[in-house]
């Protein structure tokens, strides 16, 4: 006997493991109509995939990643990111990060980011749109689980160029100086 749907979810054939009755959507073409607030972060919708370089206590190593920023109407785009770790020829080694959060648009410049991860930081960023298309975003609080390595500060900057995006994390441990963690260039696939 199988339970009783809740009300406002479809009861026929579902189209997808992730249908909801309240979608989100990558595409300003379909879905909920786009917030105003959205305008300055407005190019980061979509999905993205490409590789990047990244720096950790086992040494430098290649990752492929894809990235989903993603709205439902509000004023906010949801992030996604998954990366795997890659070999030296290119060969997937198996699962590296993972991050979730949120791009909270504050006015026609100002953003705010809330990010996680199942490694134990959470992360909220201020910063700005420098320009239509990129954005520079430095740590405002950051916490983490007493097995995550110290992590003091941090910085973001993420830019579309040509079409791809490109962004750079910076982090620092107590009070050392920034250092690169990780950067990638993304394309858009859709």
């Amino acid at each position: 006997m199988s339970a009783p749907v809740p009300p406002g979810l479809p009861t026929g054939p579902v189209a997808g493991p992730t249908e909801l009755p309240v979608p989100d959507t990558v595409d300003v073409r379909e879905g909920p109509e786009v917030a105003h607030e959205l305008l300055s972060v407005l190019p980061l919708l979509g999905e993205w995939h490409g590789e990047g370089q990244a720096a950790g206590t086992e040494g430098d190593h290649r990752f492929g990643q894809w990235v989903r920023f993603a709205h439902d109407g509000r004023g906010f785009l949801s992030y996604e990111s998954r990366t795997w770790r890659l070999t030296a020829d290119g060969q997937v080694a198996g699962p590296d990060q993972r991050e979730s959060g949120f791009w909270r648009p504050r006015g026609e410049e100002e953003v705010e980011l809330l990010v996680s991860s199942p490694a134990g930081l959470v992360e909220i960023y201020v910063g700005t749109a420098r320009t239509t298309t990129s954005w520079e975003l430095d740590s405002d609080v950051l916490a983490r689980t007493p097995d995550h390595p110290d992590t003091s500060r941090a910085k973001r900057l993420y830019g579309i160029v040509d079409g791809a995006l490109l962004y750079a994390v910076d982090r620092a441990a107590g009070d050392q100086p920034l250092r690169p963690t990780m950067s990638a260039r993304l394309e858009r696939i859709r």
